[in-house]
């Protein structure tokens, strides 16, 4: 493989040093948070009115400001993104021992969420055009595995029954929400987006995290805007938005002094001092996200004209928030993925792949799958390249 100027070299030799003029100095991290306005004064706040925990008004003004980026009727603020998407499938009536559908290629998060909740993660394939959950080839496989019994479509070989759908956008691109909704719609399926890396993205002029029931996002403090740790759960539905608040606050009954919990609740409430560093991150969030934008197109000006492979590009229709900037290997080169990995590290690049296919890792190798062969395509050629917000001035 040669330069497009014909010059030789392995795919490490000619990637590393575009990275360094598309990046620059790319510091420490992947991705790293950029504090630049007010969470010195809002997290001081907290500390100097004694609010740090579960009760101030940081909270409330976060979960408004969320509400109103995203388009949504409520949000819920949560401790971290794991434990809002655990709380949000218990919410929507994901019971032990259901199936729930999960994409091959995910952050363990979205798995071991579904397995908090007592139920089965059933992996399925992505699209190599939108890295999601395809919303005709779910729809052909549930027809293939699935048999209605009543209300419900049982698997036809564990017999269980399958009660919700959670796909992810992932890297922040995102995938087929109102197909999957579709799909959800026909099979009588709850319907839980896993938007964690999505804040800022939208399908048309519509925000990821609206299509289904509810929709979750992290704070986390490679995220797009950080509480620290956090997460949140946006919703259009009033009374799922009560009862998700209700769980979260440990089902404890209003009362003037007495503790009283009608249901097995959560502590799963975001504390105050971490929602007013969120306040101020969500003040920057138009500036972070075109950031992010900028970055790859300081990236597409650097890597544009290589033919070792293909920097990842928002799909038609859709606006990508472009979290981590992501490139594509040519498959013949697949086999130095690890080398390309290795030589960026040592080089001061900090870069990663993909996550392992979820239906590969041990506490899940045993769980119900579909053949994935996009998944471990795409998990044999990505480089995650440098996305700090602080490499764009």
């Amino acid at each position: 493989m040669k330069r497009p100027d014909g010059v030789g070299g392995s795919a490490a030799d000619i990637l590393i040093p575009r990275l360094h003029t598309g990046a620059g100095d790319s510091g420490g991290g992947l991705h790293e948070p950029l504090f630049a306005g007010n969470e010195r004064k809002y997290v001081t706040e907290c500390i100097e009115t004694g609010y740090v925990s579960s009760v101030g008004s940081f909270v409330t003004r976060f979960e408004k400001a969320l509400a109103h980026y995203v388009g949504a009727s409520h949000a819920v603020a949560i401790v971290n993104g794991t434990s809002a998407l655990h709380l949000a499938l218990v919410a929507v009536g994901v019971k032990p021992g259901n199936e729930v559908i999960v994409p091959g290629l995910s952050f363990v998060a979205t798995a071991s969420a579904v397995v908090l909740a007592g139920a089965i993660p059933h992996f399925v394939d992505v699209s190599n055009k939108t890295w999601g959950i395809d919303s005709a080839d779910l729809r052909a496989y549930l027809i293939a595995s699935f048999r209605r019994e009543g209300e419900r479509f049982m698997n036809k070989e564990t017999g269980r029954p399958l009660t919700a759908i959670v796909p992810m956008h992932t890297l922040g691109h995102p995938c087929d929400g109102e197909g999957i909704k579709a799909v959800a719609e026909e099979f009588g399926l709850a319907f839980v987006e896993d938007a964690a890396e999505s804040l800022g993205s939208f399908s048309g002029v519509k925000h990821t995290g609206l299509a289904g029931n509810a929709g979750v996002f992290s704070f986390n403090g490679n995220k797009t805007i950080t509480t620290g740790g956090g997460g949140a759960i946006v919703t259009d539905d009033a009374e799922l938005a009560a009862r998700l608040r209700h769980l979260s606050t440990t089902a404890k009954i209003p009362h003037r002094f007495e503790f009283d919990h009608d249901a097995v609740g959560y502590n799963y409430r975001m504390p105050n001092i971490n929602a007013a560093l969120g306040v101020a991150q969500l003040e920057q969030l138009p500036d972070l996200v075109e950031r992010q934008r900028s970055l790859h197109r300081k990236y597409e000006e650097a890597l544009g004209d290589l033919t070792i492979g293909n920097l990842r590009s928002e799909s038609p229709g859709t606006t990508s928030n472009y979290w981590l900037q992501a490139f594509l290997l040519e498959s013949e080169l697949a086999p130095q993925r690890d080398d390309i990995l290795n030589g960026c590290l040592d080089a001061g690049i900090p870069v990663r792949p993909l996550w392992k296919p979820l239906n590969t890792l041990t506490p899940y190798s045993q769980s119900p799958s579909a053949p994935t062969p996009v998944v471990a395509d795409l998990y044999s050629r990505v480089i995650c390249l440098p996305s700090s917000a602080s490499l764009v001035s």
